[in-house]
């Protein structure tokens, strides 16, 4: 009888995507075939998102498509996990009867129980990561949930509260990364700022850096601080590593101190300026990625004035820009969602004008200039790649005149740029 063949399809965000490889290494060790086409398999995994309502869109919609391969395809049964089923399982029950179970983020063992009849010991070591991402990177994360409580945010009512791992916990993945040929550790949890404070004895982020800088590894590169909580321990920790990237993901949210308050955000405007200045004065040349919510309620034209001059002011390096969406069971949610989607999508577009004059300009001032590039994709005629100022699939590429392969650093002449790109030839 031939394996049954298995997809996982995962949505959302990087934290949702280690849940997704992790079972996966436990589905590769059992009796499933894995295959990338959906049409071909006997068994589904939807591994969801649940936050903004954007994404939970998403999810329903892939949900729905392949509930339709049940009727049409080979397509025996249907499994969703995630955040968007943490949350709303009964909900989903009943809209779509054709799923045969729904799990959490963190059911890994009972997924697999289901899945092979099989019972999973706690500590099984089954469950080491199968990379989702090329061969080269890959995500680490650090910790799980949140307890920052901003007044629009589900991930604490999806994740629950932090539960940051152990230095010997996460060191002991990272070294079997490496060992695996990982060459760029992205370093991620929803708060990585605040990693550390809720073990015994607590720690801190700049501790975690220190130990990994201590691999053999290239790049280190950290996602989401969060402003308040971006200590100048860490700060100094990020610049004493060679191999900690130029490089910081720190979602501002907004930049108006109303707004900010009404947040929950801990940090006003002054507060985020004086944070921005202590990383560029510490570590010269960091390139700043940054989050901005538009259309919160209650925000004013003075408000979103504030947040562009701000943004102007700043000049952030990377920026993605969300408009508000109700979160149910969150602080805000109690709050009138007064500005309309149009108003929304129209602040959206001015902010990302914007910002594209920014990158431009930015871009235009490393023409001429050499730069260690790693390689993500490889071409004949084509190669594509990032310096260490970039994050992959979210910030700027390096286009790559001719042949490079795919997982190795180069270095790249740039000869011209727009506004998301660099084009260059390797020397």
């Amino acid at each position: 009888m031939p394996e049954p063949k298995l997809t996982i399809i995962s949505l959302g965000c990087a934290k949702a995507l280690v849940d997704s490889e992790i079972l996966l290494g436990g589905l590769k060790k059992s009796q499933f075939q894995i295959t990338q086409k959906p049409e071909e398999a006997d068994t589904i995994v939807v591994n969801t998102c649940g936050f903004l309502e954007m994404a939970r869109e998403e999810s329903i919609e892939t949900i729905l498509a392949a509930a339709e391969l049940k009727k049409s395809g080979n397509l025996n049964q249907l499994v969703v996990m995630g955040c968007l089923s943490e949350r709303f399982p009964e909900e989903l029950a009943a809209e779509i009867p054709e799923v045969d179970r729904f799990f959490g983020s963190n059911n890994h063992k009972q997924i697999m129980s289901f899945l092979t009849g099989k019972d999973f010991a706690q500590d099984d070591p089954l469950f080491f990561r199968s990379l989702m991402t090329p061969n080269h990177y890959a995500y680490l994360k650090i910790a799980e949930g949140c307890d920052n409580g901003c007044s629009f945010c589900s991930i604490p009512i999806m994740r629950g509260l932090q539960k940051s791992r152990s230095i010997e916990s996460i060191m002991w993945e990272a070294e079997k990364l490496v060992d695996g040929g990982i060459k760029e550790l992205l370093v991620i949890a929803q708060d990585s700022t605040s990693y550390g404070w809720d073990l015994k004895p607590k720690v801190h982020l700049d501790k975690l850096i220190q130990e990994l800088a201590k691999l053999n590894v290239d790049w280190i590169r950290l996602h989401y601080a969060h402003p308040a909580h971006l200590s100048q321990r860490i700060i100094e920790g990020m610049a004493a590593s060679e191999k900690v990237c130029r490089y910081l993901d720190m979602p501002i949210q907004h930049a108006s101190d109303p707004i900010l308050k009404s947040m929950r955000r801990g940090l006003g405007r002054d507060g985020i300026r004086n944070r921005i200045k202590k990383l560029r004065d510490t570590i010269p040349n960091i390139r700043l990625r940054t989050t901005l919510i538009v259309g919160y309620p209650g925000e004013s034209e003075v408000e979103f004035q504030e947040l562009y001059d701000f943004v102007k002011e700043i000049r952030f390096d990377r920026l993605g820009v969300f408009t508000y969406s109700e979160e149910e069971g969150t602080i805000a949610a109690d709050l009138k969602d007064n500005i309309p989607a149009e108003l929304k999508n129209e602040r959206k577009a001015l902010i990302m004008d914007l910002q594209a004059e920014i990158s431009a300009e930015k871009n235009m001032a490393m023409v001429g200039k050499t730069y260690k590039v790693l390689v993500d994709k490889e071409g004949n005629t084509v190669s594509v790649g990032r310096t260490e100022f970039d994050s992959p699939d979210i910030d700027n590429i390096v286009h790559i005149k001719g042949p490079a392969e795919k997982g190795e650093f180069i270095q790249v002449k740039i000869e011209s740029s727009n506004e998301f790109e660099l084009i260059g030839t390797p020397i």
